[in-house]
């Protein structure tokens, strides 16, 4: 309030009315009248020959005159340096600020008045006004230009998020890569699939992830071809983890003679897969060989038997006859058990909810016109629900027509083991087993009459029977192998997916020095420490996140606490939050630091203040077994370069200067504060661009030029 007060005083003063063309008209007269003053009072000094105005007393070197010319000459010497200070503080240096404001605005989009301070250009007189004027046209202009680009491309944006829903839905893992391997595109289930050897990243090699030889081999294959309409099936295993995956490949059409052509990669997690078909194949040589011997000895003693009458009565042939048979029994009914165990594990079956199942079996009953009950607790069974509900379904319909009950009541009941059993009830005579044998035989339903009772059950790996309950009840059991609680369904998983289209037409230029700015890849990052002395001191939280083409990609985050090791100082908590109890369980710094290397690799990383953040990382390099030897880009020295050394440079000054915006919450959390020199850092780069330095080599160079106020980390690169 008292500043806008003064600042009011300050316009309505009568001399701060005074045109800008009088008030410059009249520096230059107060220096004119001052030089004439100086230099009468030189002369009359020289005429005066004052004894007090000789500064030395040198016989026959200089006489009154000369020492009056030379007094009026440091006069003016003095109202000359005067007058230029009042110049350079009132006009120079806030045509500066004026002209950086306007250079921001212009590049920018920054909201609020303009100026920032209506007493920086209080002595310019009708300029601050006339550029207040167009700043606000300009954000005008800027807000309808934005309007009437937003009602026009709304029925495009709409588009593009259903196309990217539906693209996001696909269950197989989707690529989409340039000639050199770089991904330009990836959905959801592809973080899944390559997950396991780091997190994908736009820009990156897909043969960071992958091994190459196959990968390579059937690009060159198809890249030969020629052909689009032609695919190249192929099996590859990830860098890390060495996961089987099953891939597609097709070349996308070639667009440029001297380029080669990108490619779509779909890749399926098949290690299950495998791994299920190998114990199969693995069981059915145990079953051969376990069942051959004993059947080649009974076949033998057999054969020995039928000769010769007498063998047969004989005790020892008796007891190797029964043992055989013995061990025939077991192995079948060991290899049998092995086999109901295993053979779940290569149906498709689905997790359905008990509720959920049994609300469509009761609509299926009540479509036939018969009653039924339900019973279930809050369950999650393992099952093709379509086909159990049909089952159910149709042994209803069956008991009503052979007179059995019109009336059930279907029980589940939890087992103590994984699993559960389905009860189908009913008061009234038992079904015989016998004839339940021969229904099992029959189609369930008319639409699908391969269908069957028995295919559902083997599907399911089980089996039903009936039986006269204690309590007076006929039943038809069926188990669940497979039944777990219900519990809180988790968060779903992010699924949407990361592209930039663009980037199947730009070239990787070979030196970073001479690629332009908005070519290159960075990781912005942050780091939250115990403390301001990276000698002493530890990292507690470390954050970054990825710029690819210009654009921050929202969706590769870089964000975990670090344990420090140490118990973290409470003046340190005040600062950021962190308190020990947060860090516990954390990863320790060899371990994030690893893992942040690979999320920054073959970009250029990006900081505010870098000298203090790399400091704790490199301090820690042998230790991770890495070297963050990747260029470097300080957004406090790029501050410096844009708006000049002048001006203050922290994070809370650049962001309030680019109209960022940061919570209070968000402030010093290292993701908050790396998100806010992101932001700064897009906002840069046009500022840059506008004053010429448009390649990484020319930031680079104006940067060193500013290394009183940071070193320059990029001196010791190669």
């Amino acid at each position: 309030m008292a500043e806008a007060g003064r600042s009011e005083r300050l316009a309505r003063a009568p001399a701060l009315r005074v045109g800008l063309r009088l008030r410059i008209m009249l520096f230059f007269a107060l220096l004119a009248v001052g030089t004439i003053a100086a230099m009468i009072f030189g002369a009359w000094t020289a005429v005066t020959q004052s004894e007090y105005l000789y500064l030395w007393e040198v016989p026959g070197l200089f006489d009154s005159k000369v020492q009056g010319w030379l007094f009026a000459g440091f006069l003016i010497l003095v109202l000359v340096g005067g007058i230029w200070h009042v110049f350079d503080t009132q006009f120079v240096r806030a045509i500066e600020r004026l002209a950086t404001t306007i250079r921001t605005r212009a590049h920018v989009d920054v909201q609020g008045d303009f100026p920032d301070d209506p007493l920086s250009t209080r002595f310019l007189g009708d300029l601050g006004p006339a550029v207040a004027e167009l700043s606000r046209s300009l954000a005008t202009t800027r807000s309808t230009l934005a309007d009437s680009v937003a009602r026009e491309t709304s029925r495009l944006s709409s588009e593009k998020a259903l196309l990217e829903t539906l693209i996001a839905d696909v269950s197989e893992a989707v690529v989409l890569c340039r000639g050199d391997f770089q991904l330009v595109f990836y959905n959801g289930p592809a973080v899944t699939v390559l997950g396991a050897a780091g997190v994908p990243g736009l820009d990156r090699s897909l043969l960071d992830y992958l091994h190459p030889g196959p990968v390579r081999h059937a690009y060159e294959r198809l890249s030969q071809l020629g052909d689009p309409e032609v695919t190249s099936d192929l099996i590859c295993t990830t860098q890390t983890s060495g996961r089987l995956l099953s891939g597609r490949m097709r070349v996308l059409p070639r667009t440029d003679p001297d380029r080669p052509p990108g490619f779509v990669l779909t890749l399926r997690d098949v290690t299950a897969e495998l791994a299920t078909h190998s114990a199969r194949e693995a069981l059915l040589a145990e079953v051969f060989d376990r069942v051959r011997r004993p059947a080649a000895a009974l076949q033998t003693v057999a054969g020995v038997m039928a000769e010769d009458a007498d063998m047969a009565r004989r005790p020892e042939v008796t007891a190797a006859l029964l043992s055989e048979i013995r061990q025939l029994g077991a192995a079948m009914s060991e290899l049998g058990q092995r086999y109901d165990e295993g053979r779940l594990d290569w149906r498709p079956l689905t997790q359905v909810r008990a509720r959920d199942l049994m609300d469509g079996v009761s609509a299926q009953f009540a479509a036939l016109g018969l009653g039924l009950e339900t019973e279930a607790p809050d369950l999650m069974l393992s099952c093709d629900g379509f086909e159990l509900a049909l089952l159910l379904r149709w042994l209803g319909q069956r008991l009503s027509e052979a007179g059995h009950a019109r009336r059930f009541t279907l029980r589940l009941t939890e087992e103590d083991g994984p699993g559960a059993v389905l009860d189908l009830l009913w008061e009234g005579p038992p079904l015989p087993v016998g004839e339940f044998e021969r229904w099992l035989s029959e189609g369930i339903d008319p639409d699908l009459p391969e269908l069957t009772a028995q295919t559902v059950l083997n599907t399911h790996g089980t089996e039903a029977w009936t039986e006269r309950r204690a309590d007076g009840l006929s039943a038809v059991r069926l188990p669940i192998p497979r039944a777990r609680r219900a519990t809180r369904r988790p968060a779903p998983i992010a699924r949407a997916v990361v592209y930039d289209f663009e980037l199947l037409s730009k070239e990787r230029n070979a030196s970073v020095l001479e690629s332009r700015l908005q070519d290159l890849t960075y990781v912005v990052f942050d780091t939250e420490t115990t403390g301001l002395e990276p000698d002493s001191d530890a990292v507690v939280q470390l954050a970054a996140v990825r710029i690819v083409n210009g654009r921050r990609l929202r969706g590769e985050v870089f964000d975990t606490l670090v344990d420090p090791g140490r118990p973290i100082p409470q003046a340190s908590t005040e600062v950021h939050g962190i308190t020990d109890d947060m860090v516990k369980g954390a990863p320790g710094l060899q371990d994030a630091g690893r893992r942040f290397h690979d999320f920054a690799r073959g970009a250029v990383l990006v900081a505010h203040n870098a000298p203090f953040d790399m400091a704790f990382l490199r301090r820690h390099e042998a230790a991770m077994g890495v070297r963050f030897d990747q260029p470097i880009l300080d957004t406090l020295l790029l501050s410096a370069v844009a708006f000049g050394p002048s001006d203050l440079h922290s994070l809370d000054a650049l962001t309030a200067r680019l109209g960022i915006t940061l919570s209070e919450e968000a402030r010093h959390t290292a993701i908050g504060d790396t998100i806010a020199t992101a932001e700064a850092f897009l906002k840069l780069i046009p500022i840059l661009r506008a004053r010429g330095f448009e390649t990484f080599g020319d930031v680079l160079t104006q940067m060193r030029r500013h290394g009183t106020l940071l070193p320059d980390l990029n001196a010791t690169q190669p």
